[in-house]
């Protein structure tokens, strides 16, 4: 039997709006379709909820309705040939090396013509945008915000439900949305008190691809795509081409009328009080029924409680520590954030699918922060929706490995949904992706509930740990001090970008590769294979990492440690468990190091519970929680629960999943920590944490 009161726990967090909350829209979704809405309950007044461009790109809107298969090329005269006019040679310790390199990358003007196409390339389309409007006469009216007056929204955490309530032009009406939990869908049910002067519509309208930074939708090419809509009896059919691009959009609205307004728009309205509308999306056209909008509402809050009744909770309510309440409402709504954008089939991009940032594309060594959580909390079927993704990109993993001369496969930095690398000066250099499949793999062969699952885990995954493993141990080099990373590369900590032609050994690197190697072994004799002497070479026999003044320096070259971006060396003990190479002491002096001065404006969203993670590990929980709620711009968590850093970036899922990884870390303790309850947090009585379900950390 539950020990927390999960209802009460997950009810107390969900979020109520009662105004225009411009950087903090809600959303429903099932990890592989998201619908970010504003509110209305819908997607109305997009302008009032901006996503900052970059690079001179076009402002963007963070309401949202993406899918994971939903992707747009625009045309070119490229192929993923062109990539190859990007190889630049390295100096590196096996000898000259190609890289897929580009000079700078700093304004989108940069890099050759096939660069730029490269690296815009698939890009991550918005699928829809649907919004209240009302009709009056022939004419479709748009709402702005100077309509909407008292208004009031929930999204019940426990159904998956949004309920929004508003005044339009004085005149109280009530949208119920939803997302089934299965199916690409979404439920409208629009109630209005009284007959408004303009009759209730619901708009759908359809947008080009946009190759800007932040932007999903290009709404200036309306003659590069086309809409038809094939109005039947009891379903419509939407068609949608994009140049090489398809997609079909269904609706399901009885008792209502259904026209193509304009080349890109489809309006449904009717003569009443109400409407009722399911919206199906997919890659595909498709014939099946569509279910109806109590179908999509019952469905919704049959899923939600038995997920928030799964895996862990964590509860700390009794605490006394004023921190606390946040700490929770945290913890809460970065469940429910991950498991609507960061649980589908492939790995996410940073901003989910609530919006674009970096055209879309996800960044694999930003896997472990968005899904690792996962099979840490009990929930590992959320983590193999993308780590089978893996398998699909293998071919272009092998491909790069086998053209730089070494073994295995070698997984990229930024890439869509074929697996492609993007031209960059740092992505291609960096490493610290590459055991990210052994860790992950490793988390559900740990989370499962019985040896035999756990062999069917070993089966399933073994190829790909295999394979980064095969890599791992051929891309270094011996030296002097035992083997050695690099050069060229760029760390975990990008601020040595400059200088990858020459950075060798960063601190983190070295135990990572130390400790996912010899994971590795494990699972080889877990496999029935025999051991393979490599692989543990390298794994016992990386070099240390530098020292300077009694702790740990980033790199093993000048500069040495720059004060900068993430502070990737703490990492090594923390995020990475336990090995030979790191002395706890010198990783304890080296958390006080930089707590002293760095500079925090410049880290990331994750790096916070990334400390948390290393402060634990080295018996200083006070400081864990502190981390974890260090008052510091990257490190905010809007009323919706997102992770705030900049106007192009005012979400940042990677601070959600890390904040959850570091949690079940702290709650539910790792190898080594011993059989006290929560030895990540403060024994001293200032938390109380009640906590259930955990799958121990390594």
């Amino acid at each position: 039997m539950s020990t927390v009161d999960r209802r009460a726990l997950v009810a107390r967090h969900s979020p109520v709006v009662s105004g225009i909350g411009a950087r903090s829209p809600l959303s429903v979704g099932n990890g592989e379709l998201c619908f970010t809405v504003d509110i209305t309950g819908l997607q109305s007044i997009p302008a009032a909820y901006p996503l900052a461009g970059r690079y001179g790109g076009a402002d963007g809107t963070m309401l949202g309705t993406q899918a994971q298969w939903g992707w747009h090329s625009s045309p070119g005269p490229y192929s993923d040939k062109d990539l190859l006019g990007s190889l630049r040679e390295y100096r590196t310790p096996h000898g000259p090396v190609p890289y897929v390199d580009m000079h700078e990358e700093v304004d989108p003007h940069d890099g050759t013509p096939a660069e730029r196409w490269l690296r815009a390339n698939p890009h991550r389309l918005d699928l829809a945008r649907v919004s209240l409007v009302t009709l009056a006469d022939s004419s479709v009216e748009a709402i702005g915000p100077d309509r909407i007056s008292a208004p009031h929204q929930r999204l019940d955490l426990w159904s998956g439900v949004l309920e929004s309530t508003f005044d339009l032009d004085g005149h109280r009406v009530d949208v119920t949305t939803a997302c089934h939990p299965q199916l690409d869908m979404l439920a409208v049910r629009v109630r209005a008190a009284q007959p408004l002067a303009g009759r209730l519509a619901v708009r759908l309208a359809f947008s080009y691809g946009s190759e800007d930074w932040s932007n999903a939708a290009g709404w200036a090419h309306r003659d590069a795509h086309t809409t038809r809509l094939d109005a039947g009896f009891p379903d419509h059919h939407i068609e949608r081409r994009l140049d090489d691009s398809r997609y079909a959009v269904t609706l399901a609205a009885p008792a209502s009328t259904v026209v193509q307004s304009a080349a890109h728009e489809v309006v449904v309205g009717n003569d009443g009080k109400s409407l009722d509308l399911v919206v199906g999306f997919a890659a595909e056209h498709s014939r099946r029924r569509l279910p109806s909008v109590e179908d999509v509402l019952g469905a919704s809050r049959e899923h939600w409680p038995r997920f928030w009744m799964s895996g862990a909770a964590v509860e700390l309510a009794q605490s006394k520590d004023r921190r606390a309440p946040e700490l929770e409402r945290r913890i809460v709504l970065s469940q429910y954030l991950t498991a609507i954008q960061c649980a589908g089939s492939m790995p996410p991009q940073e901003t989910g699918l609530t919006a674009n940032s970096w055209r879309g594309r996800f960044h694999l060594e930003m896997h472990w922060w968005h899904a690792a959580h996962f099979a840490l909390w009990g929930r590992a079927g959320l983590l193999e929706r993308s780590l089978g993704w893996y398998f699909s990109a293998l071919p272009a993993a092998q491909e790069t490995a086998q053209r730089q001369g070494l073994q295995g496969a070698r997984w990229p930095k930024q890439v869509g949904p074929n697996g492609r690398e993007s031209p960059s000066s740092i992505g291609p250099f960096l490493l610290w992706q590459q055991p990210h499949p052994i860790y992950l793999a490793e988390l559900v062969r740990r989370a499962a509930p019985d040896a035999r699952s756990a062999r069917r885990v070993v089966e399933r995954y073994y190829p790909i740990v295999e394979q980064s493993a095969s890599f791992m141990s051929d891309v270094v080099a011996a030296g002097e001090g035992g083997y050695e990373l690099g050069p060229p590369l760029v760390p975990a900590q990008e601020s040595y970008a400059a200088t990858r032609a020459d950075a060798r050994n960063p601190t983190f690197e070295l135990a990572y590769w130390s400790w996912a190697l010899d994971v590795a072994c494990r699972w080889r004799r877990l496999h029935g294979g025999e051991p393979d002497p490599r692989w543990a070479e390298v794994s016992r026999g990386m070099a240390r990492p530098r020292i300077r003044n009694d702790t740990y320096a980033a790199l093993d070259v000048a500069p040495y440690t720059v004060r900068t971006d993430h502070p990737s060396m703490l990492y090594a003990l923390g995020f990475v468990p336990p090995t030979p190479l790191i002395e706890p002491d010198t990783m304890r002096r080296t958390l006080y190091d930089v707590l002293s001065d760095w500079e925090w404006d410049s880290t990331w969203g994750w790096d916070f519970p990334a400390i948390a993670m290393t402060a634990a590990r080295v018996g200083e929980p006070g400081i864990a929680v502190d981390a974890l709620l260090m008052p510091v711009a990257k490190n905010r968590h809007l009323p919706n629960g997102h992770n705030f850093q900049t106007g192009s970036l005012p979400l940042y899922l990677p601070g959600n999943g890390g904040l959850l990884a570091a949690v079940a870390l702290m709650a539910g303790g790792w190898d080594g920590a011993g059989g006290g309850s929560a030895p990540g947090f403060p024994q001293d009585g200032s938390w109380t944490v009640r906590h259930e379900g955990f799958v121990r950390s390594p």
